[in-house]
């Protein structure tokens, strides 16, 4: 589908393409979402430019990604999609700027782009160029990028919460932690997936920003340095949250292993506590001819008293070393 945007920020939807021979001069932004090849040709036709196919968009080289061709700018970036989801993935987006138009390819869609389309009629008639909507659309990418992240920290702390935490009521069930690695694992691919599409963004408003016409329009151009720093303070910030999974992650580790160890120590003491009986059971069942307790009435009882007192005494001298 193609999306025509006029310097009036209104909407119209190329339908028909057969019957459209050129793009009116008013339009300075279009949007192809999952374009065939039809659509492709088309917009190759009337603007004179090689449109990317989707194979090309994945190319991972610098100079596949950002490069001049034919007078026109051919950008890529890598956009995090389905954030709010247990499955986050990146999702390649050219940007192309062809005179004084902006020409967008995308195969998902980003929320940033709804957001950015919603905000359009709020724009000023001098924002209204190729350019300028490209640094506004960047900007709308970067907040949407720092609002993914805002939100997987706060996630990330109830799940800190959640882990260290002592439930004074409610008893954690056996397998309580090996659940929490697997949201810890869902929060490490968000955090992954916004550092490297940060590192794209990074890339791209480099390169952007030495174009000539971003040089030439100075609201952009500052505009374009601002978002420059916000990406800078975002991809440092998900440093520190990554470095923060991490933690909890080989504490989590840490914490099973605690408990693994601490049902061995049970079983441990156990077998200590009950070896002196097993022992006093193991003498009295000797077949010995020669054993004056055999004989005696009280020998019964007074074998079993002795076990529960050879018991007993391994587990006080455990209790008041502290190992229980």
């Amino acid at each position: 589908m193609i999306t025509a945007y006029c310097s009036n920020c209104k909407s119209v939807e190329i339908r028909d393409l057969s019957q459209t021979a050129s793009v009116p001069e008013d339009v300075v932004w279009i949007d192809m979402v999952e374009p065939s090849r039809e659509e492709e040709h088309y917009v190759e036709k009337v603007l004179g430019i090689e449109v990317p196919t989707r194979d090309d968009l994945k190319d991972i080289e610098p100079s596949a990604r950002l490069y001049v061709e034919n007078d026109a700018v051919f950008m890529t970036a890598s956009l995090v999609w389905k954030a709010d989801t247990d499955a986050p993935t990146l999702t390649d987006v050219a940007f192309i700027l062809a005179g004084n138009r902006l020409i967008t390819i995308r195969y998902a869609h980003p929320k940033s782009f709804a957001l950015f389309i919603a905000a359009l009629h709020r724009l000023p008639e001098n924002w209204r160029s190729g350019a300028a909507l490209l640094a506004k659309l960047l900007e709308t990418i970067v907040d949407r990028t720092a609002e993914i992240l805002e939100t997987s920290v706060s996630r990330i702390d109830i799940l800190s919460t959640h882990v260290f935490g002592r439930a004074k009521k409610v008893r954690r069930p056996s397998n309580y932690l090996e659940q929490k690695l697997r949201d810890i694992a869902g929060h490490h691919r968000m955090i992954s997936k916004l550092r490297d599409s940060l590192g794209s963004l990074s890339r791209l408003l480099t390169f952007f920003h030495t174009i000539p016409a971003i040089q030439q329009d100075h609201e952009a151009k500052e505009l374009c340095r601002s978002v420059s720093r916000d990406i800078q303070s975002l991809s440092e910030h998900a440093s520190f949250v990554a470095a923060n999974i991490t933690f909890l992650l080989d504490a989590s580790l840490g914490l099973i292993n605690i408990e693994q160890n601490s049902i061995i120590k049970i079983f441990s003491i156990a077998s200590v506590v009950f070896l002196p009986p097993t022992l006093v059971a193991s003498i009295y069942g000797m077949n010995f001819q020669v054993m004056p307790e055999l004989a005696w009435a009280a020998g019964y009882p007074y074998s079993l008293a002795l076990m529960v007192i050879s018991a007993v005494i391994p587990f006080f001298f455990f209790r008041w070393k502290g190992w229980l």
